[in-house]
């Protein structure tokens, strides 16, 4: 499945949820109904002084229409209240729920060798499947296990157990990892936090009916006969429990029916992404030898289970309920050569890592002729292929993208990698970036800074500047990419004094240049203050928008009209209307509206655009780095995650 077919698949995914809640409801309205007429029934009874029986025609004579509807009204309220109060405790994102779970967030400058390495691995997935890249929560806990979490890819967070990362190697964490964001690329992510919330509005009306039973322990019965309260409270217990297993047996019944079958397509998508089947698989063949598995002690682990890469709670009578296919079936599917025994062999304790990761005690995956032969790449052109590769990598990157980030990551000085890794020193390295190559406006651009900058920063930013000029135009992206988890740790009025500083450097001039607007575009995508609403638009609805993307992107890779029209006709042949030369192609502000409006275009229509796109920046044979970099931030925007553009020298 690719990644536009898997968008569209977890869209209808969410109404088949609906339609499952309704079902959910509907069921509890059934049985709520019955047992308050039981309850009725058995009131009435003792009232009246007759003896009380449950009888089929006592029960249904208490039954109304006004019942009915009363008892409708009552736990759709419970459920839609609950519903919205789990969705505003994880307005959060993938935070919220890694907190929930007791996750500390790993320092991006830790010393701790497993947390570093852990941190490499993240950040290479990340950059080689064009995603931001995302924080990473370790749960203090000895079972292996791991989760990916968040509303969207730019919120969402990696949580892994401690025993994971102490006893898996380079190389199983690598399929653990690609794994996790498989569910990222796929929308699983989403669909998974959607479903917390859904069902904790069902859940609740059983966490309310036990709270009501265990109060009823505190009530004194009579000795009156004519008293009936004590059958009324039995049958009212009764009638509670009933409702509160009903609701957590639909609810964990939702939970599996939607989890087990993308548990098999991310274990495949492992194996894709890493072209490692050993990795991911024998990261479950250690699940099922270690002697805590991959069950978590948290309080809330069954409430999250079905986000877990490991069954993270034991199951009771049944599987219905697991939220994971088995173990071994899991095994078999990756490793068919499996002799079926959990046995491995357990890694020693890691001390030769080195500083950035490149380098494993185990070897595993970590070939070194990989990163050199993809370090010649960095300076490559690229041609008319690498964008068409681009698109058809987009969910799916492989072991040349890997290779290629892994290069990208160790061509960057050190000094600036670590600089990226702190909140003061990564807005330093965004606003060396925004300084212009021309003496005069850089100048310009530094005294406007220093009267609004903090102190720290601006001083960073001349420690570090002309060291992050010098660096070469492919990895000022990649540099972004791996200062975006520093950037997110910023507070609220943090984040708006540093969308300050970058707008007064960007308005200095007068004139906001396109690396600027990309660069910009970038980081609101990314630091979470832009909503791109419902993807509904179709791609002829917004011919408009496409034109003046499109003529931006064509005059970013060509010097005269008649390249420009050349550029425009490539793209065309790629649409389903005609595209036509538009002036002011320089008006930042126009495209920046065109692009709201673009990014809620329809799953299956976004690689139309894309293509077209790729279609105008390799029409002349050659990309130009201005063209690839508009070109993966569109993506990036569009929520298609672009890995980088290779070279054809690989």
């Amino acid at each position: 499945m690719d990644f536009f077919t898997a968008q569209e698949h977890a869209r209808r995914k969410t109404w088949h949820l609906v339609v499952l809640l309704v079902l959910a409801v509907l069921a509890l309205i059934v049985v709520t109904s019955l047992a308050i007429s039981i309850a009725l029934h058995l009131m009435n009874g003792g009232q009246s002084g007759a003896q009380t029986s449950l009888s089929t025609q006592g029960m249904w004579s208490a039954l109304s229409v006004e019942l009915i509807a009363g008892v409708a009204i009552a736990v759709l309220a419970v459920v839609v209240l609950g519903g919205l109060f789990k969705q505003r405790q994880l307005s959060g994102g993938g935070r919220a729920v890694a907190e929930a779970l007791g996750g500390r967030e790993i320092n991006l400058n830790t010393h701790d060798a497993d947390e570093r390495r852990i941190l490499n691995v993240v950040e290479e997935m990340a950059i080689a499947s064009g995603t931001s890249v995302p924080s990473v929560y370790v749960v203090e806990e000895e079972s292996i296990n791991a989760f990916a979490a968040g509303h969207q890819p730019n919120n969402a967070v990696i949580g892994i157990t401690r025993g994971t990362i102490r006893n898996l190697t380079r190389e199983e964490l690598q399929g653990v990892v690609a794994h996790e964001f498989s569910h990222i690329l796929h929308g699983d992510m989403r669909l998974n936090i959607r479903l917390v919330s859904v069902l904790h509005g069902i859940l609740l009306i059983g966490l309310l009916g036990g709270m009501l039973l265990r109060s009823m322990r505190f009530r004194r019965v009579g000795g009156n006969k004519r008293d009936n309260s004590a059958a009324v409270i039995l049958g009212l217990g009764a009638a509670l429990m009933v409702v509160g297993y009903a609701g957590t047996f639909f609810g964990n019944l939702i939970k599996s029916a939607v989890s087990r079958q993308r548990e098999y397509l991310a274990d495949a998508s492992a194996v894709q992404f890493t072209r490692n089947p050993h990795g991911i698989g024998n990261a479950l063949v250690k699940i099922g030898s270690h002697t805590q598995g991959s069950y978590l002690k948290a309080p809330q682990a069954a409430e999250f289970s079905h986000l877990f890469f490991g069954q993270g709670i034991k199951l009771g009578f049944t599987r219905m309920m697991a939220t994971h296919p088995p173990l071994k079936n899991r095994i078999q599917r990756v490793m068919p050569d499996w002799d079926g025994r959990f046995e491995v062999r357990w890694p020693p304790q890691h001390n030769d890592h080195d500083a950035h990761g490149s380098v494993d005690s185990e070897g595993g995956s970590d070939d070194r002729s990989d990163a050199k032969l993809s370090r010649g790449t960095l300076t490559a052109v690229l041609t008319a292929a690498s964008a068409q590769t681009a698109i058809n990598a987009i969910g799916q990157p492989s072991q040349r993208h890997f290779a290629q980030a892994r290069a990208t990551i160790e061509a960057l000085p050190e000094r600036i990698r670590t600089a990226a890794h702190e909140p003061y020193t990564a807005r330093a390295l965004i606003y060396a970036l925004l300084l212009s190559d021309e003496h005069s406006v850089r100048e310009q651009q530094l005294e406007a800074l220093q009267q609004i900058a903090l102190p720290d920063v601006y001083r960073a930013l001349m420690d570090i500047g002309p060291e992050v000029l010098r660096l070469n135009i492919e990895l000022r992206l990649p540099l972004v990419e791996l200062a975006l988890p520093a950037l997110k740790s910023l507070s609220v009025k943090q984040a708006q004094h540093f969308r300050l500083c970058m707008e007064r450097l960007i308005n200095a001039d007068g004139h906001v240049s396109l690396f600027e607007w990309t660069l910009y575009q970038l980081l609101l995508n990314n630091l979470g203050e832009k909503n791109s609403g419902l993807s509904h638009l179709k791609l002829s609805d917004l011919q408009p928008e496409c034109q003046r993307l499109l003529n931006v992107l064509a005059a970013a890779g060509q010097d005269n009209s008649d390249e420009i029209s050349a550029a425009l006709n490539a793209a065309e042949s790629e649409l389903p209307f005609a595209l036509s030369a538009i002036d002011e192609v320089s008006d930042m502000q126009a495209l920046s509206l065109a692009v709201e409006r673009l990014r809620r275009l329809k799953p299956l229509h976004k690689p139309v655009l894309l293509q077209a796109m790729a279609r105008c920046i390799e029409h002349s044979g050659h990309i130009r780095p201005a063209e690839a970099e508009l070109f993966r931030v569109m993506a990036d925007i569009l929520d298609c995650p672009m890995p980088p553009l290779l070279s054809d020298e690989l």
